[in-house]
């Protein structure tokens, strides 16, 4: 029995896609499941350098749970790069307009900050309501 690391190639992973149903999750325990599964890192043939996560598919973006008083509290930056242009939102303000940033922001900061977590990141698909135009792929449920 040889002993040796098997290691995928760029173009061996192959990627299933998976259904997560926001409506009641906790955003933080919800976004660490979506980001094992769009490195790949559930799988036994994960490879640190290669994309092998799977697409992912969130609904229901706008039910999201945030627990103590975060919606409050937490704060939203965004800056546009000229003197005075730092805005600051609450996160219930910014979950109030656009639900799937929140997730998304969520996501990206758990994946690497590199060209591939940059790749892995446009696999995922946030919808705030409960329809999405990926039902012909059969997704199956994200089991967290």
């Amino acid at each position: 029995m040889p002993r040796q690391t098997t290691f995928l190639k760029p173009g061996e992973a192959n990627a299933s896609w998976r259904h997560v149903d926001a409506e009641g999750q906790v955003l933080g325990r919800m976004a660490v499941n979506i980001a094992r599964a769009l490195m790949g890192k559930h799988r036994p043939d994960w490879t640190p350098h290669v994309d092998c996560g799977d697409f992912v598919i969130v609904t229901n973006a706008e039910k999201i749970v945030l627990t103590g008083r975060k919606a409050d509290q937490r704060m939203v930056k965004s800056y546009s790069g000229y003197p005075g242009g730092l805005k600051l939102r609450s996160v219930g303000s910014v979950q109030a307009k656009h639900p799937e940033r929140i997730v998304e922001q969520a996501v990206r900061r758990m994946l690497p900050k590199t060209r591939l977590g940059s790749q892995m990141f446009k696999k995922l698909k946030v919808y705030a309501g409960s329809n999405h135009p990926h039902a012909s792929q059969t997704p199956t449920p994200l089991v967290g």
